[in-house]
This record gives C-alpha cells, structure tokens and sequence, in this order.
C-alpha cells in the first residue's frame, strides 16, 4: 500500500514530471476548481493562512497526510472549519475531494494554470465510426465492464412504453395504445412506437418546452411594472412547429439570431429572432441609465446565446479576462458588437407572402375589364356629355376650386409636401412660432373667399389636425396677396371669418383681427378635420399670369402649426362652409361631373365592389428582434440602442474605451472573419453582423460548430437519461464537469452533423438503446459503486416535470384540449398544455411554481426537482386537481363495475394493470362508502403517476 511520505520525498528531491493522464485529469476536473475557487484567496503564496500553502503539492500533501483536510471542509468537530464563510462544500464537491484522497492525493508539480486552449471541449470532433444503436452500447458497455457493472435486465415492455411516451411526447400512452404494442410481437414493435411518436404533434409541445428554459422565454419584461408582451407567443410557437417538422439543428440556431436576414420572407424565421429579446428588459429608464441598460441588454443576448447554444460563460469576460475559460474580455465586446443595434419590436409579419401574391393576382385579373371598361366611358363618352351638360344647364358647377400648389415655404423649417387631394402634409421640424407661405396658381378670374381646412393625418399626434402635443393648432393670421410676375396688386383685406368650430376664447374671428397672437383653436375636438371661411372686403379678379399668396401665421403657442391645410377659393361670397370643391382646371370639372352621371356611377360602383374584397395580406402581429424597426418603448428616456458598442473598462459605460468591431471567439476561430462574412443587400435595413455571427457558430470546420453539435447531442442524452454525458449542460468550460464518454459525445455528434442536423433520428437511436430499455431497480451493491448512474447501469428515475405533472393529469381525466399554437392565457383552469400558459414573470402559476418551474429569469439547463410538502398538499387540495380527479372518475366510473372500473383507472394514470390485492383493497375502498373521484385524486398523488420508471 502506497504512503504519502514517499510522494511528497519524491516530489521535493526527484525532477518534476506531470502526473498520469488519469490522476491529472482527477485533480483539474474536482480538485483544482475547489483549491481556486474557496481556498486559495487565503491559502496561497508566503501570507498564506495558518502558513498552510495550497498552492504547492507540499501544502496539500502535509495536509492530507494529517487527515485534516477532510475534516476540516466536512465541518467535523476539533479543527476548524473550511471555508470558514460563505457555503459548505457541495456533495459534489466533497465527493471529489474524497476520491482525490483516496488515490493518494496526485496532481502536477504546482497549481500553474493549465493551457485552457488545450481543453477538450475546444478541440476538433474526434471521429470514429458509430453503428446505429449498437455503437452506441458498445461504447456503453466497454466502459461498464472496464469498472466491473453491468446494465439491468429490459424493463418490461408497458414501462418502456411508459418512459418513451413521457420522454417523447410528455404524455401518457393510453389503454388502447399500451394493448396494441403489448399484442404487437413482430420485430420492429418499438420503433414503431417511437416513429409514431416522433410525428405526433405532442412532440413538439415536449421538447419545445426544454428550449424555452435555456431561451429564458417569458410573455412580459419583468422588473417591477412587468408589462405584458402580448405578441411574444410566436416565439414559443416557432419553437414548437420547428421541433414537430424536424427543422436541422443549425437553421433552428441560425433563425434564432438572425432569421430576419436568412429568410426575411419566412414567417417562421422571423418569430424565431424573438429568442434575442425573451430575457428581461428594464422599463423605467432615466437618461443616465440609458447606457447602463442597454450593454446589460446586449450581455443578456450574449450571454444567452453562448450559454444555450455553445454552454460557455462568456458573461464572465464582461469586466475581465475570463478566471478559467480563454475567453478575453476583448473577444466578449467584439462578439457584442454583433448586437448593437438590435431591438425588439412588435411587427405585422405576413404569414403566406406566396400565398398572398396568388390570390392578389386573381383579384387583379377580374378587376382589370371593369377598370377598362370605365377607363373607355371616361374616354370616349365623358368629354361630349360634359360639353352638352354645360351648354344646357345654368348650374353651378362646383362652389370652391382648389388652386394649384405652386410652392410651398415653411419659414420653421419643417417640412412640406403637396398631397394628390391639393391638401399640404407637414412634417419634421416643429417650431415654436411657424409662418406657412403658398403660391397659389388658378384659372378662375375673380377671388371673393378663401376657405382653410386643417386636415387630419396618422402621421399627427392624435391625428391632429394640428402639430401641438395634444392634436390642437392656433392660426393667428392670414394674408393674401395677389402679385403678377413683376409685383402689382398687393394685400387684399379680409372682412369677416366663420368656422365649424371654435374653441372658447379662440374664435376663428382672431385670425384676421390684426392681433398677432389672438388666435382661432379647436380644443376639444382633435382628431377630426375643421374648416374655415374668410370674406374678402370685396372681390377681386386675378389677371390671367397671376398667383395668390397665402400666408399663415401661428404665434400664439409654442408648436401650434398646422399639421395639413388645404386652401380653397370662390368667385362668390355666399359660397358655403362645407360647399363641394373641385381641382382647378378643365379636368378638375370633367371628375366632378361624372360622379353626376348614372352610366358612369354604375361602372364605377362595379369597381368600388370588386376593390372592397381586396385580399390583404394575412398578418399577424409578433414580436421580433431586428434591427431599423420601430423599437418597442416603455419608458425610456433615451434612444432604443447605442450607435457603437464600446471596450468598457470593468464593464462600466462610463468608462469607455474604443469601439469594438463585430468579431468572434478567438478560441474558436480558425480562419480569417471574412470567411463568415457576407455582402449586404442594397437597401437592407440589417448590418448582418448577426448572419455573420450564426454562419460562424455553425461551421464545423473553421468556426464553433463542433462544440455547438456536442452541446445539442449532451442536452438530448441528458433529457432522455436523466444526467448528460456531461453533467453540467451549460458549462463545457474548464469548470465543467468532464464527459463520462467522451469518445462516444463526439461519435454522436459527428453523427448529427453528417445526418444533416436531423435531432429525430438522434432520439429514436437512443431510446431503442438496451441502456435506455434496461429496467431502473438498483441494487445496494450497484447504489455504492455508481450512485450517480454515471456509468448507466441502471435506467434512473426522475419526477416528471411541473408541466408534465399537469398535462398528465388532464390527459388521464381527459380534459386535455389539444389546440395547437396561438397565445397563452393566465387562467389557471386553462385545459390546454401547460406550455399554452402566457408566461408574466411576476405572476406564474402557482401549481407550475411548486413543481419547480422556472423564473425566466435566466438560461436553464437543468431544472431543480425537489420534493416539498406543498407538492403533495397541490395534489391534495387544488381546485384544478380535484376537477381533474373528479372527470378522471366520470370517465372510468360507467358502464363498468367497480373492479373493472379501478383496472381502467389503474392503466390510464399508471400504464399498468393492478396487482389483485391493489384491486381488493380498492373495491373494499369503495364498498365503505369512498368515492370513486378520492380514488382516482390518490392515483394522481401516487410517486409513481408523477415519476417515470
């Protein structure tokens, strides 16, 4: 037996040499992160604590030797306890400690820092050759025998049915389901099972819901107001459909970061870059905390999608170098980068642009004769009828006339642009005072009154029709001129004034009173269009060459412009407020005049017809992240991004240093950034930094996909068996646990990729694997030799999962609505998948809460099971639960009698027949008076209706 005397002589009189491949690999996988993590910060260099040096194998080894390192961190009685703050040790933590000192304490020479390039987990895809599944278990089984285990015996065929129905589809099998595979003895029988499962739609409502835990997926912003996120749902829905159609891993990765720029016509790819903004956003932000925020943005898109996709903790580089990982702060604000102009935003994505444009085109092509037809009238009849109507008839044509816009001045210097209706839009800059000046052309030759109207407009707030914050205008003065190209005429008086409307106090009369504040206001009547008419002292004519110049003042309140007047003259004074008006000139009356002819009216209402069944597009509103779209605000003083993403010095924005360029993980870069980069469209609104980003997180060959297929492959074992092949999913860092079969983690991976990124074949060669059939009864002698089921010797046991406890109890009462898709509800009586509930950050769902769902809050990777009295009193004493139990009896209770009627309820809650006594005791049950609904809510409670076997 080997003492530890002898290693530590060795180590001070022999030459230094690196320990054994495995005793190495022991100490930088359990030992050395416990030594840096809670140890070394008092235990190193000649200060150390106590003179005990942890950094030298001549500490550890004194210490050891003495037994008071175990003692010590086991807090036993007699020496003091360490660490002596903070935590105890985890199991985990201990667990390595104890085997390190069991094999003797080994490890290298000093506690110098490992090459953290060299790690495995940044290497190339080790490839060998993996035949389905029996390579699998080869490889299973090789490592087994190499530790003395075997693997179970097969559990029985309705418990397999059971696990691979829970795992593929998170529901049950049914009676009917269980009979048909226990009659079916032809070869193949399972994998029937599972293709069949594989294509239900259950399936993606399943595994969907392990993504939205690493996405951080929510419905509201969080933080104290928690606003809601109404369209975020198309997010989860895209998830779902790309599970159930089996999209390739890498597109599914690829979608989520930039969609908008792979496929911008996909509707899927565009709800699939809902996964950038699912984490929390801050919605009280002061403009000092606009910078702050925003990076805290951009590290939660970074940070989740390294951690999701890659299982690295590059949030760490944020204010320094990586303690562990090669991951350099440098690299964390160039990856960044990739990000900085990204935002939410709630969009109308068409969901058949195909679609849209075929029935648009049919539309088009009956409307294209009735427009023609009417085109023809117009052409051919139109001209002679006027011309007849006009010798024969003493009408009026039109009252007002809407001159010719000729220019149009802004002296604010807004904005103006003359509409196809002769109204003029005003935009942009909005003064405090604002004076408009139009040139106006006509052919009438006199001038007796000139009409204002203020239009509304979308573009204005409240739709105006003035520019002021609540819609309001106030027109102080109006001048007219009429001038030739030389001068000549001058003012012409206006002598009196009435309007549609006037606000108290602001009578239209203001305008024209020589007051240059006194002012004519709408207030309350936004939002709707007003009109005014001002009388000129006498008529005037207007020689032919002649322009009229109106000028509109607006002093009387800071940005009280118009937001979209439009100017109309008469030849008479009488001519009425709401009187009909035509564009000036001969065309101007032809339009008029034909809306008075039944010919025309009739083939124009066989166009208006056809134009009111115009198809649309068929929308729907998501929530998307891209960048150049209208950001969603809340409360934000300050813009929605930063123009550049800055080196910031410990993470502090008001420490800025250069800007950084979009650029990627060094450590897993072979070969120049060009090589993922691609040319952007002309008129893109989208840098495509992102596409850039995701082409180098899926290329197996220079960029991160090796790590991003071992990662996916680890997340799909560890879901199926319980534990990964790594056990820390989202850590493949140094700190990480290392793979239990490594060779076998790049065998699959390698294997996913060559399959085209397919994850359905994956799963279904893992769940016809004799490992993952075996049976999950455990001995005491294999409970001590492998009491992680590392090495899966067994099948192991594990509690369904919050949703999967209520989906399965809906199910089994047969309540379940399987609608899929479409927005979540908050209403805990929802009878739809627990994944279909709308996801508030500060209000979940009570019975999801207790069964350890998440917060969305962050990236996770594996969920807590715990088991806590207020589980079993949910079951007990939920209203949903007792509703449940009590359709769960209706749908077992008749026509059968008692005994039969309990078998039933035994196969749908457990998947199993009942043993004879378990039938005696509940007929005996029900024969004193219990009710067949206490039944049914007590198999619902049973440890084996909420755990698969």
């Amino acid at each position: 037996m080997k003492t530890l005397l002898p290693l530590a002589l060795l180590a001070l009189f022999q030459p230094p040499r690196p320990a054994t491949s495995d005793a190495a690999q022991l100490f930088e996988a359990k030992v050395r992160p416990v030594f840096a993590a809670r140890c070394l910060s008092c235990h190193k260099g000649t200060q150390a604590a106590a003179s005990l040096r942890l950094d030298l194998p001549q500490g550890w080894k004194n210490v050891v030797a003495s037994g008071t390192l175990l003692r010590a961190v086991r807090h036993e009685p007699g020496v003091a306890a360490m660490p002596p703050t903070g935590t105890k040790l985890s199991e985990r933590e201990l667990a390595g400690l104890t085997e390190w000192v069991k094999q003797g304490a080994p490890g290298p020479v000093t506690l110098a820092k490992p090459d953290p390039t060299k790690h495995w987990s940044f290497q190339p895809l080790q490839k060998s050759p993996l035949r389905s599944p029996d390579g699998v278990e080869a490889m299973l089984e090789a490592k087994r025998r190499e530790l003395g285990l075997s693997r179970n015996a097969p559990a029985p065929k309705s418990v397999w049915l059971r696990r691979v129905s829970f795992d593929l589809i998170g529901l049950p099998p049914t009676p009917e389901e269980i009979a048909a595979f226990l009659a079916d003895k032809a070869s193949g029988a399972e994998s029937r099972v599972v293709d069949r499962l594989l294509t239900s739609p259950r399936f993606g409502e399943k595994w969907a819901r392990h993504w939205l835990d690493l996405a951080r997926f929510a419905e509201s912003h969080g933080y104290e107001q928690d606003y809601d996120r109404p369209n975020a749902y198309t997010y989860r829905d895209f998830v779902i459909k790309a599970f159930n159609d089996d999209l390739p891993y890498d597109m599914f990765v690829k979608w989520q970061l930039a969609g908008d720029e792979f496929a911008p016509n996909n509707p899927q790819a565009l709800f699939a870059t809902g996964f950038l903004g699912a984490g929390t956003h801050a919605t009280q932000i002061t403009k000092s905390q606009v910078e702050k925020e925003r990076y805290d943005e951009l590290d939660d898109m970074l940070s989740v999608t390294t951690q999701a996709f890659l299982g690295l903790t590059v949030g760490c580089a944020r204010c320094h170098d990586h303690k562990y990982d090669p991951i350099p702060t440098k690299d964390y604000y160039r990856m960044l980068a990739t990000f900085t102009k990204t935002v939410r935003s709630d969009v109308d994505v068409p969901l058949d642009p195909d679609g849209d444009k075929t029935k648009l085109a049919a539309w088009e092509k009956v409307k294209e004769p009735l427009v023609t037809a009417r085109a023809a009238w117009e052409r051919e009849k139109l001209p002679a009828k006027l011309a007849h109507w006009v010798a024969t008839t003493s009408r009026k044509p039109a009252e007002w006339v809407f001159p010719k816009v000729e220019k149009a001045v802004s002296a604010g210097g807004a904005t103006l642009a003359v509409q196809p209706d002769s109204s003029v839009l005003v935009t942009g800059t909005n003064p405090e005072h604002e004076t408009l000046t139009f040139t106006l052309k006509t052919s009438q030759k006199k001038l007796a009154a000139l009409r204002i109207e203020a239009l509304t407009h979308p573009s204005l707030v409240k739709s105006g029709p003035g520019r002021a914050t609540n819609g309001n205008f106030a027109l102080s003065n109006v001048w007219v001129r009429v001038e030739g190209p030389s001068g000549g005429f001058g003012g012409v008086k206006l002598t009196s004034a009435k309007a549609d409307f006037e606000q108290k106090g602001l009578p239209v009369a203001a305008a024209i009173d020589g007051d240059g504040v006194s002012s004519w206001a709408i207030d309350p009547q936004f939002g709707k269009s007003h009109s005014a008419v001002f009388i000129l002292e006498s008529p005037v004519s207007i020689p032919e060459g002649f322009a009229v110049t109106v000028r509109l003042e607006f002093n009387n309140n800071s940005g009280h412009g118009m937001g979209r007047p439009r100017l109309a003259f008469a030849e008479s004074a009488d001519a009425p407020l709401d009187g009909f008006a035509v564009a000036d000139g001969p065309e101007g009356l032809l339009q008029w005049y034909k809306t008075l002819d039944l010919e025309w009216q009739a083939l124009n209402t066989a166009v208006e017809k056809h134009d009111a069944v115009r198809p649309g597009p068929t929308l729907k509103k998501a929530m998307i992240c891209s960048e150049g779209v209208t950001a969603i605000r809340t409360h934000t003083q300050g813009g929605d991004f930063l123009e550049n993403t800055h080196f910031l010095k410990r993470g502090d924005p008001n420490h800025k240093g250069d800007i950084a360029t979009p650029s990627f993980l060094g450590v897993l870069t072979h070969a120049a950034d060009s090589t993922w980069q691609e040319k952007m469209p002309s008129g893109s609104h989208t840098s495509y930094q992102r596409r850039a980003f995701a082409n180098w997180l899926t290329d197996t060959k220079n960029g991160a996909g090796s790590l991003l297929a071992r990662v996916i492959v680890n997340r799909l074992w560890q879901r199926l068996y319980g534990r990964g092949i790594v056990a820390t999913p989202s850590d493949f860092g140094t700190m990480g646990e290392r793979p239990t079969h490594p060779e076998l983690l790049d065998s699959l991976a390698t294997k996913l990729i060559s399959g085209g990124w397919h994850l359905k074949p994956l799963l279904k060669e893992l769940v016809l694997t004799e490992s993952y059939r075996q049976s999950a009864s455990v001995s005491s002698a294999k409970a001590k030799a492998d009491p992680d089921n590392r090495w899966l010797s067994r099948f192991s046991r594990r509690r369904l999962e919050a949703e999967g406890i209520r989906d399965a109890m809906l199910f089994v009462s047969g309540q379940l609505d399987t609608t899929l898709y479409g927005s979540g509800t908050l209403d805990e009586s929802m009878k739809r998948r627990g994944i279909y509930f709308f996801l508030k950050r500060s209000k979940l769902v009570p019975f999801l809460v207790a069964f350890d769902a998440p917060n969305a809050l962050q990236s996770i990777g594996v969920r807590q099971s715990t088991t806590v009295a207020p589980q079993a009193l949910i079951q007990l004493n939920n209203l949903q639960a007792r509703t449940w139990a009590a359709s769960f009896a209706k749908r077992v209770e008749a026509p059968y009698a008692p005994a039969e009627s309990l078998r039933r309820a035994y196969l749908l809650a457990l998947g199993r027949t009942p043993t004879a006594s378990e039938i005696s005791d509940g007929v005996a049950y029900l024969n004193k008076g219990g009710t067949l609904t206490d039944f049914c809510q007590v198999l619902f409670s049973l440890n084996e209706f909420s755990y698969v076997q």
